[in-house]
């Protein structure tokens, strides 16, 4: 599949920044199909809590799909309280191998504070390089431009609503209308 098939790689951008024992992810509003803009304000970035056990997650993508994931990523995460990693890679693999879980088209960054990870459809759990993750269809710009501000004495919030302020600029299927979540180790 291209990825000119997937309409869901042109509606947002969703980063995520360590930094000072804090993760901050953060995400912008729109959402796009094709050439139009059908809403400005979603929140794509939430708070989820499977047995007290707080995880940020942002989605990029089919927003019925990263739903869809996000319960499996809860009933996972019930099942292997306080093991993030653990409970991802058990989603990947259900994604990847299951007949229906496989068509799901999503994108969703995780965080408990302590793991930052990017989960993929093909299977992939990613801990990024240097505390940045970033998806959606201005990803690459907000990646570039919180690479370029990490060293700075901003916030790990700070440093994402930056990141996704130029992304906005740049890409447009983002906006500025963020959702943000912060999360402590």
């Amino acid at each position: 599949m291209s990825d000119n098939s997937f309409p869901g790689w042109h509606g947002t951008t969703i980063i995520g920044v360590r930094k000072g024992g804090k993760v901050a992810v953060v995400g912008d509003g729109q959402v796009s199909l094709g050439q139009t803009v059908i809403k400005g304000t979603a929140q794509k970035v939430r708070r989820i809590s499977p047995g007290g056990f707080d995880v940020v997650c942002g989605f990029a993508g089919s927003t019925a799909d990263a739903f869809t994931l996000l319960e499996r990523l809860e009933k996972k995460l019930e099942a292997a309280p306080g093991q993030l990693a653990r409970a991802s890679v058990e989603l990947a693999k259900d994604w990847r191998t299951d007949k229906y879980l496989r068509n799901l088209e999503a994108m969703l960054i995780v965080t408990d504070g302590k793991d930052l990870l990017v989960i993929t459809g093909a299977g992939d759990v990613l801990e990024p390089e240097h505390g940045i993750a970033a998806i959606g269809s201005g990803g690459n710009y907000a990646l570039a431009a919180a690479r370029a501000i990490i060293d700075g004495d901003r916030t790990a919030e700070q440093i994402g609503r930056r990141a996704l302020e130029i992304a906005a600029d740049i890409c447009v299927y983002t906006n500025g209308n963020v959702t943000v979540e912060v999360i402590e180790a």
